[in-house]
């Protein structure tokens, strides 16, 4: 769950068909990462427009405001996308401002924290959620040759509840992982930038285990997950800078029965 939620983040979650209405899937997308998640035949696609502004600071601190918004679409396919464009209908909406610290601490070492309130609406069903997300992290540089290794630990939480009170949801998790540069870099005049290839491994462990509601059989209650890919990094935000996107790549997660294949527009970890 990145900190910088400022890239166009592309997810597919399952949805529930059941009596009992699975609100995870846009709840928590902001959440847990961008990508394309399978567990049913049923889904729901969710696309987050991050914005932020950075209200402080400098390259050493700063204080930003961000605010996602996010979009559900249900039964729709990712092959429709290219002919039909996206629904003209929404299903789900989620706003979670928040404000978001950043402190070098030396000159290798960045430290992050951040908190955020949010709101989200299920059209198709008329309920809402009201969510809450706070977390704490540390980057570190590794001088190692000329591949700029950067170990990342992040500690976070999330939670949702009802608006009717009926059903509340956390879920709280630590991540570790390093993503790691390949030394070869060209020019992208196009964009007017220099890329470079890098490859990326985490690690994820839920400690009160997230669960998604299943439109048949048994819910999967995820408890731990790996995910390894590959991004190009750009030297500069690409395409709109209030957007954010610094990287371009594919990585794939999986772990207690359910896989994704993550289309990558940030730093991945």
């Amino acid at each position: 769950m990145p900190l910088k939620l400022v890239a166009l983040l592309l997810l597919v979650f399952t949805v529930s068909a059941a009596a009992e209405e699975d609100f995870t899937h846009y709840a928590f997308a902001n959440y847990l990462g961008s990508g394309i998640y399978r567990t049913s035949s049923q889904n729901a696609t969710v696309v987050n427009v991050p914005l932020s502004w950075r209200i402080s600071g400098d390259e050493l601190e700063s204080l930003t405001l961000k605010t996602p918004v996010s979009f559900g679409f249900f039964n729709f396919k990712w092959s429709d996308l290219p002919q039909e464009g996206l629904p003209d209908s929404v299903g789900t909406m989620t706003l979670t401002p928040g404000i978001e610290y950043r402190k070098k601490t030396s000159p290798d070492h960045e430290f992050q924290t951040y908190f955020d309130l949010g709101y989200g609406n299920n059209f198709s069903t008329g309920t809402d959620v009201a969510i809450m997300s706070a977390g704490i992290s540390s980057l570190l540089d590794i001088d190692y040759k000329q591949n700029t290794p950067v170990w990342v630990n992040r500690l976070f939480f999330a939670g949702y509840r009802s608006f009717d009170g009926k059903q509340h949801e956390t879920y709280s998790a630590i991540q570790s992982g390093f993503d790691i540069g390949t030394n070869v870099r060209w020019r992208w005049d196009w964009l007017g930038v220099d890329v470079e290839p890098r490859f990326f491994a985490v690690g994820y462990w839920y400690f009160d285990k997230l669960r998604f509601v299943m439109p048949f059989g048994d819910d999967v209650v995820v408890s731990h997950s790996l995910e390894v890919g590959a991004t190009l990094a750009f030297s500069k935000p690409i395409l709109w800078e209030w957007m954010g996107i610094d990287r371009l790549g594919l990585s794939v997660r999986a772990g207690d029965g359910v896989q994704a294949w993550r289309l990558i527009f940030e730093f991945p970890i």
